[in-house]
């Protein structure tokens, strides 16, 4: 089967510069309408209003960053290559990949579409997207924006649909070249095993349980600050979030303390509710699960605070933060992700201790470190197995930078260069300009071994040159 028309028909063979007027455009679109995607964002995901304005912007601000990139494509497109033999010249393109099937989750679902299609578009892939089936608003919304900003038809298209229908589909359709999920680790090990049957490009960004390791010399209330944003902005469901507290035994208590306080004054309600701070969890579905780790938990650690529905909140899916201490590191809540606003502490003695401790889990996406001693940092950074490591911080996130993880976390990087990428092949063109015969016709095959090791080239159709496939 062929690839879409809209990209053999014309989008696949557009300029780079030609693909940045678009994007911006469609930036335009989404800056003109940020207010109500944000609305819509709440309504549709439950996060606090300045959460979803801020992740509007986050999209917005990745639509232009990936337009800046596509017209650098064409000042980069056929480069020269030096071969080492002027007899040859050698050029490399970036051609885009064809088609690209997304898929993305409900945690974030504006900025997850923008991380995919941003790129995507730029590299001259066209796009069939499919939202979660919890919140698939604004997915069809940058959907009906691609329209207004005038991009070809069928160059984004918008499937909205459950996974083991549209996304099962999706994964298996012969028209498509390219699959890129971002999701749980067994929802992307299905999708491999989909991507198998035709040997499709893949690119995931799966699950996570990242560690914060805190040392002793560390300032209490910075590090309760970062602690509170890297577990319980977005109530938690963040694939990166540091879920995993390794405090210094010499200032667990201090820290403890202070932490489980502001965590109480944490105010949750409804998102579009001012000065809300957490709301809830996405759907009844994911919050029966949450609600069952926490009961399981508590077999499993001492409880400090969180764990119920708050009191004044006896609707919706509401979770007050949740703090355990000491937990069994064999137990599902120390070693699995848990997707919501549940921080799991214990303590340490030594920076190696803490280092074995970070780095025992079959996730890598990420990691913080917090010291005011920086070398120690830094090495403590290079020894922790994940893509992403904050140092004295936990989850900046910029559209510049890498996004990936380790282990069981990712395949491909997404955002930066790297996000491009994902979505372009690379191509060799390489010519003979010499006057010069070849010689294969004339000469027998002793001398043509014996030139071609003069010329140190390498012969034609020996082991090593079809080992080079």
């Amino acid at each position: 089967m062929t690839r879409g028309r809209a990209f053999e028909q014309g989008w696949g063979k557009t300029s780079g510069n030609e693909r940045a007027g678009f994007l911006e455009a469609l930036a335009d679109e989404l800056e003109e309408h940020r207010n109500a995607l944000a609305t819509l964002e709440v309504r549709d995901n439950g996060k606090p209003l300045p959460e979803a304005e801020w992740d509007v912007a986050d999209a917005i601000g990745c639509f232009r960053y990936y337009a800046e990139l596509a017209r650098e494509l064409d000042e980069r497109q056929d480069q020269t290559l030096e071969v080492g033999d002027a007899r040859f010249s050698c050029h490399i393109r970036h051609e885009p990949v064809g088609v690209a099937g997304q898929i993305i989750p409900w945690n974030y679902p504006l900025l997850m579409a923008a991380w995919k299609v941003a790129p995507a578009l730029a590299a001259g892939a066209t796009c069939v997207l499919k939202p979660s089936e919890l919140t698939p608003l604004r997915a069809l919304e940058l959907g009906l924006a691609a329209e207004r900003a005038g991009l070809p038809r069928g160059v984004l298209s918008i499937v909205p649909g459950f996974g083991s229908e549209a996304g099962q589909a999706l994964a298996l359709h012969p028209g498509v070249d390219k699959l890129a999920f971002t999701g749980s680790v067994p929802a992307g090990s299905r999708i491999m095993m989909a991507a198998a049957v035709d040997i499709k490009n893949i690119s995931l960004e799966l699950g996570g349980k990242s560690a914060f390791i805190v040392f002793d010399d560390a300032d209490i209330e910075a590090a309760v600050e970062w602690i509170m944003f890297g577990i319980f902005w977005n109530q938690g469901q963040v694939c990166s979030a540091t879920s995993r507290l390794l405090v210094h035994e010499g200032i667990a208590p201090r820290l403890l303390e202070r932490l489980v306080a502001v965590a109480r004054d944490i105010r949750i309600g409804p998102g579009m509710e001012e000065g809300v701070q957490l709301g809830p969890l996405v759907s009844a579905g994911h919050y029966q699960k949450v609600m069952g780790v926490i009961a399981q938990g508590k077999q499993a650690a001492e409880l400090l605070t969180g764990g119920v529905r708050p009191a004044h909140l006896p609707v919706g899916y509401f979770v007050e933060p949740t703090i355990f201490d000491e937990p069994d590191i064999r137990s599902p809540l120390w070693r699995d992700e848990i997707f919501g606003p549940v921080l799991c502490v214990k303590r340490f003695k030594t920076e190696e201790e803490a280092l074995a401790l970070a780095n025992d889990s079959r996730y890598g996406l990420a990691a913080a470190v917090m010291s005011t001693d920086l070398e120690r940092a830094a090495r403590v950074a290079n020894g922790l197995r994940a893509g992403i490591v904050w140092v004295n911080c936990s989850q900046p996130t910029f559209t510049q930078a890498p996004w990936s993880g380790m282990k069981q976390c990712s395949i491909g990087r997404e955002l930066g260069r790297w996000g491009l990428e994902n979505y372009q092949e690379v191509k060799q063109l390489t010519q003979y300009c010499s006057d010069e015969p070849w010689g294969v016709l004339e000469v027998g095959r002793g001398t043509i071994l014996s030139m071609q090791q003069e010329r140190g080239g390498r012969r034609l159709g020996d082991a090593a040159g079809r080992g080079a496939c």
